[in-house]
């Protein structure tokens, strides 16, 4: 059977739920596929220790502040959740759940979605798929030979299933720091390696100076003048608490990247070898785009070619929260509302008669 709207979003995370706010604003009849079986997008997959880096004000899906959270001034991932599943119910938003997307076609006039519980025909798509479920591994020497356990992010979510091991985490990036300091402070005393020294932003910054220095990217880029760069100009490491507190302690300290994996452990390019027990590599992700791979849309590492969120080569197609490429800051709680208040507006312009 196939079923027929104007617009499918696919994913119920922060995105597919900004989508849909400001779709239902315009009054633009859409469906919203997860799927997960739960609300709360990825933030119900992360790990236990993981905060905010922003009040709750500032970590603001359009039209319903976040409430704060008794006794923290960075919300967790819990509170998150919370959030979106009030944020779904209070603006009676569309979503179907359980429903993970196969495939979209072009349709005629229609693009066709493709799910197991059968096809949606749409006027226009939103992507909202985020990253969470396309773990990046790089290709480092000797990784399918390593014969340890190897882990990503996705997969990390306390100190206790490590006591006693030998522990490398591999990533210069929050996710590395993070998840190095939480083994840290349980007394683990993890290998942290990066490719290059930490980047730390000052300690005095976090989520609510980057979201003025990308809101003040984004002016600059409209008005022509020169890019400032996003917020990676200015560090890759936002000092959390925790973050901080490891490192001014000295049990949080980086060593380069090793050159390959052995059989038991890792080597460095000066032949200095270490036995591990469990490799937690957090070095990022990819978008989550393989349900588009039938469309043949061109584009560049890993991405889509777009001009602000609509696909270059089908103007029916929209994808948002994906970072920089879909709008500055857009993977944001607080940032995704511009970016999905323009998609919605260039949908509902593109579908009037």
């Amino acid at each position: 059977m196939t079923r027929r709207t104007d617009v499918v979003v696919i994913g119920g995370g922060q995105s597919g739920l900004a989508a849909g706010y400001h779709l239902r604003r315009l009054g633009v009849e859409h469906v919203i596929l997860d799927a997960r079986t739960a609300p709360g997008g990825a933030w119900q997959h992360t790990w236990d220790s993981l905060r905010l880096f922003s009040p709750a004000e500032y970590s603001s899906l359009p039209g319903r502040l976040m409430p704060v959270q008794p006794g923290r001034t960075y919300p967790d991932a819990q509170h998150v959740v919370d959030y979106l599943a009030d944020y779904e119910k209070r603006y009676d938003l569309p979503v179907q759940r359980g429903v993970p997307v196969e495939a979209v076609h072009r349709d005629g006039a229609c693009l066709r979605v493709v799910t197991d519980g059968g096809d949606w025909q749409a006027r226009a798509v939103v992507s909202a798929t985020g990253t969470w479920t396309r773990p990046f591994l790089p290709a480092v020497p000797g990784r399918r030979e390593y014969t340890g356990r190897q882990l990503h992010t996705v997969q990390y979510r306390s100190p206790a299933e490590f006591a006693g091991q030998r522990v490398v985490v591999v990533g210069g990036g929050n996710s590395g720091a993070q998840i190095a300091a939480d083994l840290a402070h349980a007394g683990i005393d993890p290998t942290w390696v990066t490719r290059r020294p930490p980047r730390y932003l000052a300690d005095d910054i976090d989520g609510r100076a980057l979201f003025d220095h990308a809101t003040a990217r984004r002016r600059a880029l409209d008005a022509g003048r020169t890019d400032t760069g996003g917020v990676a100009s200015l560090g890759d490491i936002v000092a959390v608490p925790p973050v901080r507190a490891a490192r001014d302690a000295g049990i949080l300290t980086a060593k380069p990247m090793f050159s390959r994996l052995t059989v038991s452990g890792v080597e460095w390019t000066d032949g200095t070898a270490a036995a591990v027990d469990t490799i937690i590599w957090c070095t990022g992700f990819r978008p989550a785009l393989a349900p588009f791979a039938a469309l043949r849309l061109r584009g560049t590492r890993g991405h889509i070619a777009t001009t602000g969120t609509r696909a270059v080569d089908e103007p029916r197609l929209h994808f948002l929260g994906y970072g920089d490429w879909t709008g500055p800051a857009s993977a944001t709680l607080i940032g995704v509302g511009r970016p999905a208040r323009d998609a919605a507006r260039e949908i509902a312009e593109l579908l009037r008669p």
